[in-house]
């Protein structure tokens, strides 16, 4: 199940990354909303790890 949604989130972001390279920003625009697209799911997987449910046992 975890895979399916890691999927999911991929194929999400590479979507998020193509309609904002697409759209009529300008460059500056489109190079922040690319870093911000790319940092939020490893800002997610780091407080995941830090915060879920194996953090509990170590």
């Amino acid at each position: 199940m975890e895979t399916i949604l890691g999927i999911i989130i991929l194929i999400a972001d590479i979507w998020a990354i193509i309609q904002t390279i697409q759209s009529s920003a300008t460059t500056g625009m489109k190079v922040l909303w690319v870093l911000i697209i790319l940092l939020l799911p490893l800002i997610g997987l780091i407080l995941w790890f830090f915060l879920g449910p194996k953090a509990q046992k170590v």
